[in-house]
């Protein structure tokens, strides 16, 4: 990693934040906040995925 990745490691981390913060508060039960707490970790990959999507491609 070079020291120039900062800015981005810190976006990342408050898009974690974000959105751990909202699936574990849609969360109805304790596993169900385990999920959210999982798809926090991945939610780049969601957004990636549903672009695509959108895209067509």
């Amino acid at each position: 990693m070079s020291k120039e990745s900062g800015a981005s490691g810190a976006i990342y981390f408050l898009g974690l934040v974000g959105s751990a913060v909202y699936f574990i508060s849609q969360a109805v039960g304790f596993w169900a906040g385990v999920i959210g707490f999982l798809k926090a970790l991945v939610w780049p990959a969601f957004l990636a995925y549903e672009l695509f999507k959108y895209l067509g491609a």
